[in-house]
Formats: structure tokens, C-alpha cells, sequence
């Protein structure tokens, strides 16, 4: 089964957070998906915490290193779909692109973000409970 996966959970397993397992045993067997932003909004992501001094350079430049390890199939989605699912659900752009990209492929997403998980829920898309 295709998994969509968003940016939290893939931050969550590569930086070793508390959900970790969880996210690897509700993901252990099935293909990953996403959008084809996941690399920038992982870069996004890693140059943040870096900003906030979270992370060290090398924690980030490491963390860049084991996504490229993760099988993550990356799709294009169709953007007009995603603008309007980001005007029904009052998301940004990069949050509504895994709502369509679970919409366009008929799979669950998997996020740790409540907001966006009450969003793609409200837009008809199925969620991996964690």
C-alpha cells in the first residue's frame, strides 16, 4: 500500500524523536510518497532549527544525508487542485500538496501535524493514525 508521508514525520524518524518507532512500524512495509517539495521543505526545515540553534550544521548536513537514504517516491501534484484544497481548509500551498497528493492517489497520509491531519480529513483523505 502507498503511504503519503509528510515533512514531520520524515524529521521525526531521521532526528530520532519520541515517535519514532511508532512512525517506522506504521510505515514498515508500504511505499512512501509525497510531493516533489519534500526536499526543500526538508532543507527548510533543517536551515529553521539551525536558525533557532536546535541543531548543529552537522546534525543538519547529516540529517540531509540519511533522507537521501529514504525510499520516498516523489510525485508532482497538480497545483490548481492543491490551491483550492488550501482556500477550503485555510492550509498554505506546501501543506495542501500532501492533502492532493493523498486525494490524487486514493492512500492515507501520515502526518504529526494535527492541524493539517483535521484538513486532509475534512477534504476526504484517509489518515495513518499514530
Amino acid at each position: 500500500m502507498q503511504i503519503v508521508t509528510d515533512t514531520s514525520v520524515l524529521l521525526a524518524v531521521i532526528l530520532g524523536e519520541p515517535e519514532r518507532d511508532r512512525l517506522v512500524v506504521a510505515t514498515a512495509g508500504h511505499e512512501l510518497v509525497g510531493p516533489a517539495s519534500i526536499p526543500w521543505e526538508m532543507g527548510n526545515a533543517f536551515s529553521a532549527m539551525l536558525k533557532r540553534r536546535r541543531i548543529s550544521l552537522a546534525t543538519a548536513l547529516a540529517g540531509a544525508d540519511t533522507m537521501g537514504r529514504i525510499p520516498v517516491r516523489l510525485l508532482h501534484v497538480n497545483v490548481r487542485a492543491a490551491l483550492i484544497v488550501a482556500a477550503d481548509h485555510g492550509l498554505y500551498a506546501y501543506d495542501a500538496y500532501f492533502v492532493e497528493c493523498a486525494l490524487m492517489l486514493g492512500a492515507p497520509l501520515i502526518t504529526l501535524d494535527r492541524r493539517l491531519q483535521e484538513a486532509a480529513q475534512r477534504a476526504g483523505a484517509q489518515i495513518v493514525e499514530v
